[in-house]
């Protein structure tokens, strides 16, 4: 499983390590990326996603629902990429 938020889309970037002496190395700036549980009302079930920490935020926002329509539309994530726990 790649390490892109499933509500807003976000990836890892890619930039330079800077040291002292102005030498630039590849790194990756990293999501802070964690799998979280949800009750899906609309639905009555628990659904798992990947979400990062701005994305919890616009799902307290907007709620889940409007959330998870959003990210459909846009094209982050498809109904049958999120996981129905029971």
């Amino acid at each position: 499983m790649s390490k892109i938020c499933q509500i807003t889309g976000k990836k890892a970037m890619i930039g330079n390590n800077v040291s002292h002496s102005k030498r630039r190395t590849k790194r990756t700036f990293e999501l802070n990326l964690f799998k979280k549980k949800f009750y899906y009302v609309e639905q009555d079930c628990w659904i798992s996603l990947s979400i990062c920490a701005s994305g919890l935020r616009t799902i307290n926002k907007k709620g889940l629902d409007a959330a998870l329509k959003d990210a459909v539309t846009k094209g982050f994530c498809d109904w049958k990429s999120i996981k129905v726990i029971g």
